[in-house]
């Protein structure tokens, strides 16, 4: 981690926070201290990551987005506005469950779409595709595309997040021509 980032005047970096070069952090937004953020991201307005959140390199964080401690983003991923992860299943404010945070895993490339609900645990697989106001609430399989109240898989989409159509398990995206099979609800590049 570097000394070549942008944090805007009105932005909270906490000392003993982690930025990579590159990155750019925007108003309003609070980073707090025990927090690790790569290289060349992009924190947008008003966003919160508590200490303890891991983010990778390359990683496109939208307006209002809320990464409480347990959260893990590896590379490349996409987080839509106002998307937010929990930490805790069963919050009370008047008890206190620091030691019940879990862990919840976003993998490379995956995106999350705006205003998703994203429940602490879970881990969002490689190039998986959450729908706009989704509930998660289970772990999602690789290249998943998944929307809803909870969240349920609806079909795959390709690393370039073009939809894939499988046709006796074998699927090239129609976008970026890249090559899929599927066994078992399981995609696999190839």
């Amino acid at each position: 981690m570097g000394q070549h980032f942008f944090i805007h005047p009105l932005a909270i970096v906490e000392e003993n926070a982690l930025v990579g070069d590159g990155t750019r952090i925007w108003a309003g937004a609070h980073i707090m201290s025990g927090a690790q953020v790569g290289l060349d991201c992009n924190i947008g307005e008003h966003c919160f990551i508590e200490r303890g959140v891991l983010i990778g390199n390359h990683v496109k964080i939208k307006n209002n987005v809320a990464l409480y401690s347990g959260v893990l983003c590896e590379d490349d991923v996409f987080l839509g506005p106002s998307c937010v992860f929990t930490n805790v299943i069963n919050p009370r404010a008047f008890i206190e469950r620091k030691s019940e945070f879990q862990k919840t895993i976003v993998r490379k490339g995956a995106s999350i779409g705006a205003n998703a609900t994203i429940i602490c645990g879970c881990t969002i697989g490689q190039y998986a595709f959450v729908g706009a106001g989704a509930v998660v609430s289970h772990d999602v399989p690789d290249y998943a595309l998944v929307y809803g109240c909870p969240a349920s898989v609806r079909g795959f989409v390709c690393r370039c997040g073009g939809k894939l159509e499988f046709q006796n398990n074998f699927s090239a995206c129609q976008i970026c021509n890249a090559k899929y099979s599927i066994e078992n609800g399981a995609v696999t590049a190839l």
